[in-house]
């Protein structure tokens, strides 16, 4: 179970914020603040590895905090969730190593695609000790073993963290087979954006598929991860 603090001075932000970690297998929310001073007060003698953090806010902003925080020697992951969508700000914010970035408003299915991205970054580096080789570090910083390309991705128009948010899905399932309508409903996506999705997937050969005749009215395509169990 990952803990996570949210900085957040909304409070029906915040509230949304906790719903949504709640919602998510594996996430529970550890403290909400409503300023960086106080996060910072926390994290002094606390430990996290997630912080869901605002841009504006009283006493210091975003930026401000994350100085501080690794003034601190302390470098937790960080979402931004803020209404901050200037491009000088996105960029000093991304050079400061932040892990994602929402621009308000979003919904579930973006906010669960940082949370996945956060998990997969941590138990991808979970599974290497002591030294790393020169292929560990370019796995580490790459889309990773048994993806497809950023480029191949971005070349059929589609988003590399919704892939990832689909792709996990399946792998976690991969015993059943599913159609995409009811793929759509587990990861909170449309269904014409999932079968845009499984197409890709079909093409790269990452799923199978069959036809399932037994629907009681139009054959349904029910695809799983790997070869049909």
């Amino acid at each position: 179970m990952y803990p996570v603090i949210i900085v957040e001075d909304d409070s029906m932000v915040a509230d949304i914020n906790c719903k949504y970690i709640e919602n998510t297998p594996g996430f529970t929310v550890k403290e909400v603040f409503q300023n960086g001073a106080q996060a910072l007060e926390y994290l002094k003698t606390h430990d996290v590895p997630l912080i869901i953090l605002d841009y504006y806010m009283p006493v210091m902003n975003g930026m401000e905090f994350v100085d501080c925080l690794h003034g601190l020697g302390k470098a937790p992951d960080i979402i931004m969730v803020t209404s901050a969508g200037d491009a000088q700000i996105v960029c000093q914010m991304v050079s400061r190593g932040i892990l994602d970035y929402l621009v308000k408003p979003f919904d579930y299915s973006r906010f669960r695609v940082a949370l996945d991205r956060f998990r997969q970054t941590r138990e991808k580096w979970e599974t290497f000790d002591g030294s790393l080789k020169q292929e560990d570090i370019d796995q580490m910083l790459s889309a990773g073993a048994g993806k497809a390309a950023p480029s191949q991705i971005l070349t059929k128009g589609l988003n590399e963290n919704t892939m990832n948010l689909i792709r996990r899905f399946l792998k976690e399932n991969r015993s059943s087979m599913f159609t995409s309508e009811e793929i759509a409903e587990k990861v909170h996506l449309s269904r014409i954006t999932v079968r845009r999705y499984m197409n890709f997937l079909m093409e790269t050969n990452e799923i199978t598929s069959t036809i399932d005749y037994q629907t009681g009215g139009r054959p349904a395509i029910k695809y799983c991860y790997g070869r049909i169990p």
